[in-house]
């Protein structure tokens, strides 16, 4: 009797690690991400989750270790690797003077992307951006500016995309409709890394969480597993399950953290 093979991963990082100067950044971060998955790389200011991002979205490289996207090695076929992937950054990055329909048939045209028009219609419907499709960006919510952003990073349809914490500055509902866009593009197979500082966000989106500190990936797993690391808290025959929150000051600490200025993230 065989077993099935176990899939490779569409993110193989082993042994990554990335100096400043005298500041080590990176001391041997190791994970995998699943196809089709949400993970999260939760960490606080300055933990390297965004050098972590640009290593993998090849804009820096690394001092040591290896790492692979969509199969491609990330130093060898640095081409290969920016073609399976999008990234986005902190803020949206949109021309406000154009229209939403504007901003995607632009991007779709440089990427050479067939029937541009055809593809921002499709994009702004599946971001419930329709009805806001001729108007200015200049004129959009933060939510609906986010949307956009995300929209305009999956025009050629990239296996992998890199979120590096999407809903910095939004308000309550438009972290919700991010939030909705994101578990989109997983639901269609889309692979998602996603950095952020914001514990409820990693709770609701995330199918593995890596936690980042001081260099290392110091735990590893599902939402589940994580609280499985704290005993429950007993009040009055009342079972309370650890929150994400518990876990992670827990084994980081509140207020050991050492912000590095070159990630600034």
């Amino acid at each position: 009797m065989t077993s099935d093979p176990v899939p490779e991963p569409v993110i193989h990082v082993h042994g990554l690690h990335k100096s400043y100067g005298d500041v080590n950044v990176l001391r041997g971060v190791d994970f995998d991400v699943a196809r089709g998955s949400i993970f999260a790389l939760l960490g606080s200011n300055g933990a390297g989750k965004t050098t972590v991002v640009r290593i993998l979205s090849t804009l820096l490289k690394a001092d040591a270790g290896t790492t692979s996207v969509n199969g491609f090695d990330v130093v060898s076929q640095p081409a290969k690797v920016r073609e399976s992937i999008s990234l986005t950054g902190q803020f949206a990055a949109v021309d406000e003077l154009l229209s939403g329909r504007e901003n995607l048939v632009l991007v779709a045209r440089l990427r050479h992307v067939k029937k541009p028009r055809r593809v921002a219609d499709d994009l702004l419907a599946r971001f419930s951006l329709t009805d806001a499709a001729a108007r200015r960006v200049s004129t959009y919510s933060g939510g609906m500016r986010r949307r956009l952003d995300i929209a305009m990073s999956l025009i050629g349809d990239p296996a992998v995309i890199f979120l590096d914490e999407p809903t910095t500055g939004l308000d309550p509902h438009a972290r919700i409709e991010v939030w909705h866009a994101v578990r989109e593009l997983a639901a269609r197979g889309t692979t998602v890394l996603l950095t952020t500082q914001t514990l409820d966000e990693a709770e609701q989106l995330a199918d593995r969480i890596a936690i980042l500190h001081d260099g290392r990936i110091i735990v590893n797993g599902t939402l589940d597993e994580l609280r499985q690391m704290l005993p429950p808290a007993k009040v009055e025959y009342v079972e309370k399950q650890p929150t994400l929150e518990d876990v992670f000051l827990t084994l980081v600490g509140a207020g050991d953290v050492r912000p590095d200025p070159k990630d600034q993230r």
